[in-house]
């Protein structure tokens, strides 16, 4: 089962609508999901500053910034495929 991260912080519309893509995605496919808040730690906002969001898929940074539903969608099913 594929692992993916998302990296957010308060306050920020594209994380806002990024979230609600990869949680969109997360009723198609089974996937481990952990959100990281990089405004509480010093490291994930050096980081990710301006980055944010990031979506991570199995420890691969794959899209940053305006997330793509079939973008996450594609990567998703390739990490699926090679499982």
């Amino acid at each position: 089962m594929p692992s993916v991260k998302f990296y957010t912080r308060n306050r920020c519309p594209l994380c806002d609508k990024g979230k609600t893509i990869v949680m969109e995605l997360k009723e198609e496919y089974d996937f481990e999901y952990e959100e990281f808040d990089i405004d509480e730690s010093d490291e994930l906002t050096e980081k990710y500053g301006l980055m944010v969001p990031v979506v991570e898929i199995d420890g691969e940074e794959v899209q940053f910034g305006q997330i793509d539903k079939m973008f996450i969608n594609e990567a998703l099913t390739k990490k699926i495929r090679t499982l």
